[in-house]
């Protein structure tokens, strides 16, 4: 039994297909920004895969990350399958802890998420000085710790279609 009080009063709606959809489609065409102006801008698509990997993770898992994988490896013109991998294993990972992260707070769950999202730019960078390309540099991890910062705000906004009414009906026991 849990003995801490954050935990919500609140009841929360099941998720909307179209919503997840939506919310992948914007994290996406926010990644087709131009990258080069914005060195530390986190890798959004990494952030809300996570996110629905975590909270909806019948619906969302590895075949939407290897879709978007996909997607983003044609749209930077990176090797085929580097975005997809990192992906598909952020995903992964991320399903195997959910049970576990949504028993903590938002705070908490960044603690989660933060080893997570480094050793996902890890891996990719591993995987482009394999195919050939110079070492980025250690500026290439203040994305990862700009998108655990996130974590919390992107939580509550992905969040908000999904609660109730405050409206309470006193015959209804829920």
């Amino acid at each position: 039994m849990q003995a801490s009080n954050h935990q919500s009063v609140r009841i929360l709606q099941p998720a909307r297909p179209w919503f997840i959809f939506l919310s992948l489609a914007f994290a996406l065409l926010l990644n087709l920004l131009p990258p080069r102006q914005w060195l530390f801008m986190p890798d959004w698509v990494m952030l809300t895969l996570c996110f629905w990997s975590v909270r909806e993770w019948r619906l969302v898992g590895m075949g939407y990350a290897f879709l978007l994988g996909i997607v983003m490896d044609v749209a930077n013109g990176a090797a085929l399958g580097q975005h997809a991998l990192v992906y598909v294993l952020l995903s992964y990972v991320a399903v195997s802890l959910s049970r576990r992260m949504l028993w903590f707070p938002l705070s908490q769950q960044t603690l989660h998420v933060l080893p997570l999202f480094l050793a996902v730019t890890g891996i990719q960078m591993l995987i482009r000085m394999l195919a050939g390309d110079l070492f980025p540099g250690w500026a290439q991890f203040i994305s990862p710790l700009i998108a655990t910062l996130l974590w919390a705000p992107v939580t509550l906004l992905l969040l908000a279609p999904q609660y109730r009414p405050d409206e309470h009906d006193d015959t209804r026991p829920i």
